[in-house]
């Protein structure tokens, strides 16, 4: 059999566990860092946190700029005054904070410190000019792993179409992942943020780009949601589940971060971009029904999905083994109380074929997919949403 070659991507350096964020002043000091410019959302910014990563900072001799305005789905424009302020304040190393938009945000702003040109340039994959400013991401929640993936997920305000911008450029330097950092995580946010991270680890397992380390990741990231999702939503208190989520995370991102994401991703942004439902939400929407309709590609795969969440598969056949997988998944979302259908989340009826349109032309990610996919189908998959 042939082998596949593929790059595995990863971070310089990834510090886990409870009280790692003590550690983002001497990783800050070891990149060179000088003036620190910390990059998170209103949210964040209410809280404690921002104040403790600051502490942190300032306590190894660290001067530290904070850019506070990010917000969900980062449209492109949003972004231009902390460019500005990373520009004009000589910043040289660049700190995200929060989840993955203020994450994603922090990326862009560190290559656009370093290089001319316009954002809407670098959509695509590889046409990042070079490295940013050295990078360290710390999520506060268990959702898109960003901090170990080469991805930028921005608004397209022109089109209306959330865009991708990938590129190696775009891996963080430090990657800190502090399950504490989740605690005051809100159950909705944990709800689509862990629907997120196991949509991740499902497209990722089965994408066409898929190699045996990846799959080490994802399955696993399968696993640990399996496990530990409803835990981290209805009892966010409890550190154990937090800890098995901010791990699943993780290795979801350094899944896609190499093999990709497919036809749920291509789905959800227009869904996304046209009626602003939360990407998690969106993904988790989704899933079962792309699912359904991908399973028959490759059955083993959808099978060892199955085995992974806990599926009873003894006395099955290979398709019912498979289908138990999309039976596994729809439960999971139930649990943590994730809407069930389209027009739940005020989608109409009358958006589906538009949105089927946008899809079918993001083949960045459907030709991930593990079955050929037409745009017909996408449109059927909506409305068996809807």
């Amino acid at each position: 059999m042939e082998t596949k070659l593929f790059p595995l991507r990863l971070p310089s350096m990834v510090l886990f566990g409870c009280g790692a964020v003590k550690k983002i002043g001497e990783e800050a000091k070891t990149l060179g860092g000088s003036k620190v410019l910390v990059v998170c959302d209103p949210g964040i910014a209410s809280t404690g946190m921002v104040d403790e990563v600051k502490a942190i900072l300032e306590k190894s001799g660290l001067f530290v700029g904070i850019f506070s305005e990010i917000v969900p789905e980062p449209p492109v424009e949003t972004l231009e005054p902390c460019i500005k302020m990373a520009r004009e304040g000589g910043f040289d190393l660049v700190v995200g904070l929060g989840g993955g938009s203020s994450m994603d945000a922090a990326k862009v702003v560190s290559a656009m410190a370093v290089h001319p040109g316009n954002i809407e340039d670098m959509f695509g994959t590889d046409k990042v000019p070079g490295r940013g400013l050295p990078m360290i991401m710390v999520p506060t929640t268990s959702g898109t792993g960003s901090e170990a993936t080469v991805n930028s997920i921005l608004t397209d305000t022109k089109s209306q179409v959330k865009k991708g911008i990938v590129s190696r450029h775009l891996m963080p330097d430090v990657a800190i992942v502090d399950p504490e950092m989740t605690l005051s995580c809100p159950p909705k946010v944990s709800a689509a943020s862990g629907m997120d991270t196991l949509t991740h680890a499902i497209e990722s397992y089965v994408s066409v780009k898929a190699t045996t380390e990846t799959r080490l990741f994802a399955l696993e990231a399968v696993r640990l949601c399996a496990r530990h999702l409803r835990t981290a939503v209805l009892n966010g208190a409890n550190l154990a589940g937090r800890e098995g989520m901010s791990r699943a995370s993780l290795y979801a991102g350094i899944s896609i971060s190499n093999a990709g994401t497919a036809l749920v991703h291509a789905m959800a942004y227009p869904l996304g971009a046209q009626f602003h439902t939360p990407h998690g939400v969106s993904n988790a929407l989704l899933l079962p029904y792309v699912m359904e309709f991908n399973y028959l590609g490759d059955l083993a795969l959808f099978i060892d999905i199955a085995e992974a969440m806990g599926e009873p598969l003894a006395g099955l056949s290979y398709r019912q083994k498979a289908e138990a997988a999309v039976k596994a998944v729809r439960q999971i979302s139930i649990d943590v109380r994730i809407p069930q259908k389209l027009s739940e989340v005020s989608v109409t009826e009358s958006a589906l074929a538009t949105m089927a349109d946008d899809a079918i032309d993001i083949r960045r990610l459907l030709d991930n997919n593990p079955r050929s996919v037409t745009r017909n189908d996408i449109y059927e998959i909506y409305k068996a949403a809807f």
